[in-house]
């Protein structure tokens, strides 16, 4: 059973329907003991960081999702929920994101040509070898809506890249923790078949 966490940020349905789609037992939640059930735990989102990071830390879901990630339990962040994994963000100063991996989340930068927002289909790079994109080509297309961006610390956890007039760390993965800046579940057979790679991951040993 796949955990969908429900903290009022949106995005969720659209995932739920691309689990369900490739025949996966799906539960949208906000209640401890469910998500920490679970075979595997999803963190969508769209929407402001402050406010995400309010609402998770007012119903001390930020807690439990650093008990999902310590439990080693695979863990994925689509969208907003890749940006809250990580230290800080522009778009909300002062306010502190969960910290579970080292980066920050800044503005696209306006560049000539390029609107901010950021909505539309962009293609991958892969600088490393990644779980997620496993029978993956490169160049592949996905499908992005955003105005902010990840600079990950650690250069290891960087599995794919976008050019969108900067180079954009389009996904992350460490140890159990997945993420990605654009949503699969919108991203066509490219977005399913990454979604079905997180699907069959079975942890690492060690």
């Amino acid at each position: 059973m796949i955990a969908i966490i429900d903290y009022d940020a949106g995005n969720i349905l659209s995932v739920e329907k691309a689990l369900q789609y490739l025949g996966e037992e799906t539960v949208c939640t906000g209640e401890r003991d469910v998500i920490l059930q679970a075979d595997k735990v999803i963190l969508p989102g769209v929407g402001a960081f402050g406010d995400a990071m309010k609402k998770l830390r007012n119903r001390k879901l930020d807690e439990v999702i650093w008990e999902v990630v310590e439990n080693k339990t695979p863990f994925l962040g689509i969208c907003l929920g890749l940006q809250l994994l990580f230290e800080s963000s522009e778009e909300s100063k002062g306010i502190d994101g969960l910290g579970i991996l080292p980066g920050r989340i800044v503005r696209l930068p306006e560049a000539k040509g390029l609107k901010v927002p950021h909505v539309g289909w962009n293609s991958l790079h892969f600088p490393s070898e990644g779980t997620l994109f496993h029978g993956i080509a490169e160049g592949a297309y996905v499908y992005f809506v955003h105005s902010f961006y990840l600079q990950a610390e650690e250069a290891a956890t960087v599995k794919a890249t976008t050019q969108y007039g900067v180079t954009v760390h389009a996904s992350v993965e460490r140890d159990n923790v997945f993420a990605c800046q654009f949503h699969p579940e919108k991203s066509s057979d490219t977005g399913l078949k990454i979604l079905n790679n997180f699907i069959t991951f079975t942890g690492r040993e060690g």
